[in-house]
């Protein structure tokens, strides 16, 4: 079981993981890496699937969450 504080300190970390990934700059730079990049020839299932996980992702990140 963990401690108070350990358990604060990984919320903590967890919100400031978040908060960094979320920020326009790192957004920026993950997009120039290939690792991030999706493949122009991906299945339209696959394709389909990104398409939704970026609109759920617009949509959290316009009520305020990050």
């Amino acid at each position: 079981m963990m401690t108070r504080d350990k358990a604060e300190k990984g919320e903590k970390l967890a919100t400031e993981v978040r908060r960094q990934f979320g920020a326009e700059a790192m957004t920026r730079f993950l997009r120039t890496l290939p690792a991030f990049r999706a493949e122009a020839d991906i299945p339209t299932r696959f394709s389909e699937l990104l398409d939704r996980l970026d609109r759920v992702e617009r949509n959290s990140l316009g009520d305020g969450r990050r």
